[in-house]
């Protein structure tokens, strides 16, 4: 499939001012790009991209070797998509900055999203606040218990979360609480960063090289739903001892640096 491009101009929905709304002086000029790794994810990428908020230039789809109809859906709802073949969901997120470094301008806020409907992108405005608002260099969207629906998270991810989070706050003093992939990033902080991993430690690196580099960072909590589908990481043993193996390298890595 050719690449498409679609600079995109979005509705705003109700939940989304419900949620959260931005000051319109403050976002003039304010270029936002979205990046949605996705691995057959035919059913939620349309959905996801429906309630993209409207402040976002382009929302990009990196489909990760899908064999189903994630590309044709995710191009049909507006968004640009790219494809990589080599499976990875870091593979991905490096698929879709590297498509954005060659573009002639440069947006100000990167915004990384799952493709499996298990967000709710409407929060989108509340998670680029505090860069917008506060100069804050990184924002995490915390999935926080009480608006996790019930399911949503398995255990494996729950205690992965608590076990990575916790040594990250004992080696680094860090005061994360998740390894959510709902999350924003100033574009100019992310190439600073030199993103490395491929796979799974892609949220964690990220982390990781931030408290390195001394970011301003915060979390904001969000809501979280049952994904549509199975998850390819924690929807299997192998996934979820393979995602936690690499978690726990990257912090174990660092602590000694």
């Amino acid at each position: 499939m050719p690449q498409k491009n679609h600079e995109t101009q979005r509705k705003t929905t109700k939940d989304e001012s419900e949620i959260y709304s931005l000051n319109d002086s403050k976002l003039d000029g304010i270029k936002v790009k979205v990046i949605i790794p996705a691995y057959n994810e035919e059913e939620s990428i349309a959905k996801v991209i429906a309630e993209i908020p409207k402040v976002v230039q382009e929302i990009i789809v990196v489909s990760n070797n899908s064999t189903d109809d994630t590309e044709e859906n995710a191009l049909n709802a507006g968004a640009t998509v790219l494809q990589e073949n080599q499976k990875g969901y870091g593979y991905a997120c490096l698929k879709g900055i590297d498509y954005i470094s060659k573009q002639s301008t440069t947006p100000d806020i990167i915004v990384f999203l799952d493709g499996d409907y298990s967000d709710f992108p409407s929060e989108l405005p509340k998670i680029i606040a505090p860069i917008i608002e506060e100069n804050k260099d990184l924002v995490i969207g915390t999935r926080v218990k009480k608006w996790r629906k019930k399911g949503s998270m398995t255990f494996p991810q729950i205690f992965g979360n608590w076990l990575a989070t916790s040594l990250m706050k004992l080696f680094f003093n860090a005061r994360f609480t998740d390894l959510g992939p709902f999350r924003a990033i100033k574009y100019n902080k992310l190439l600073e960063l030199e993103m490395q991993d491929k796979t799974y430690g892609w949220t964690v690196e990220m982390q990781l090289k931030a408290l390195k580099k001394d970011f301003s960072y915060t979390e904001v909590p969000v809501h979280y739903k049952n994904r549509i589908g199975t998850s390819k990481v924690s929807g299997t043993v192998k996934g979820a001892i393979f995602a936690g193996v690499k978690i726990l390298g990257w912090i174990f890595k660092y602590s000694f640096k």
